[in-house]
């Protein structure tokens, strides 16, 4: 029997409800892999299950992704060994922890040069961008693409990755100093979001022109805005709610809007498939070797302080990706 350390959720409601407690993990099953894990992912779905936005069965563990070291491997396990490093982020809820047992299929192997932080940061939100970037909408060079919340984990991914597939990137932000890490991230234009005039600004910027995909991660306060900011035939895509669920639209305000798509994807059915999986994390890994897509660690926690980073995620106190390390 192996001891772990894990963040145990028993109700929802704010930061506080989360508790950290010892637990008994058995040997690997069949299939099975135990993980060392020396580095976890924090994503903005965390909060959103945590209060209860998107319920869960109770008691229950919490976050999506971590990496790490196989530390045991139970029956008929072959495609990793004891000793590789690992990383998963689609195998159930419970990445907080110091160790876990985690199916074998899940697991993608850390490539030689990529850290166990720069791939628990970057797999959850890097392969978010993936299927957004090369599945939702497969980018195009010099189209016009939109970005919000481009200071963001995931924004910062999305915007360097599609200037690196050769698109015209506006980002948006909100405050001047977010505009300016979404221009380092590599955005051509920031715009600043809390700003009432924004709408007007952005497209002074781009000289009138719109944009043949908007990624939209924040929701109530820019989804109507979004569809004012896309080109005829063009697609809004509502991939998060950072700001409240975007609001119901009659589906004639598409066509009013120049014939637009709006679809809401997750990342959880494109990666389903383990195999699929693997194919679209080395995508995600060759995309961060040739530099395209580059680890922004913007804070770090502690396990037993994982309370300290759910509400500085919530207050917007950082930018870039949150890390938790046992």
């Amino acid at each position: 029997m192996t001891k772990a350390r894990a963040i145990v959720l028993n109700g929802f409601g704010g930061a506080e409800v989360m508790q950290l407690e010892t637990l008994d993990l058995p040997a690997p099953g069949a299939g099975e892999v135990l993980v060392a894990q020396s580095a976890i992912g924090f994503n903005y779905i965390d909060v959103y299950q945590r209060s209860g936005v998107y319920p869960l069965p109770t008691p229950t563990g919490l976050g999506h992704e971590a990496a790490g070291t196989v530390e045991a491997i139970g029956p008929g396990v072959e495609r990793v060994a004891v000793g590789d490093r690992v990383a998963y982020m689609n195998a159930g809820l419970g990445a907080y922890a110091d160790k876990r047992i985690v199916p074998a299929e899940k697991l993608v192997k850390i490539p030689d040069g990529i850290s166990d932080e720069a791939a628990a940061a970057l797999l959850f939100k890097g392969m978010t961008a993936q299927y957004l970037l090369r599945k939702t909408h497969v980018v195009r060079p010099d189209e016009l693409v939109i970005v919000h919340a481009a200071a963001g984990g995931v924004g910062q991914i999305l915007s360097g990755w599609a200037k690196a597939l050769g698109a015209f990137v506006v980002g948006t932000a909100g405050s001047p100093e977010k505009c300016a890490i979404a221009l380092k991230a590599g955005c051509d234009i920031a715009i600043d979001y809390a700003k009432p005039d924004w709408v007007a600004a952005l497209l002074a910027a781009t000289g009138g022109r719109k944009a043949r995909v908007v990624y939209d991660s924040v929701g109530k306060t820019t989804f109507l805005q979004s569809l004012d900011l896309t080109a005829p035939f063009g697609l809004v895509v509502s991939y998060g709610a950072a700001s409240g669920p975007a609001p119901e639209i009659s589906m004639d305000l598409l066509n009013k809007k120049g014939c637009l798509y709006v679809t809401r994807p997750s990342v959880f059915p494109h990666n389903a498939d383990p195999a699929t999986f693997r194919a679209n994390a080395a995508e995600l890994f060759a995309a961060i070797a040739s530099g395209a897509v580059k680890p922004e660690i913007g804070a770090r926690f502690k396990l037993a302080d994982v309370v300290a980073a759910h509400r500085a995620a919530e207050a917007r106190a950082t930018v870039g990706a949150i890390l938790i390390t046992p």
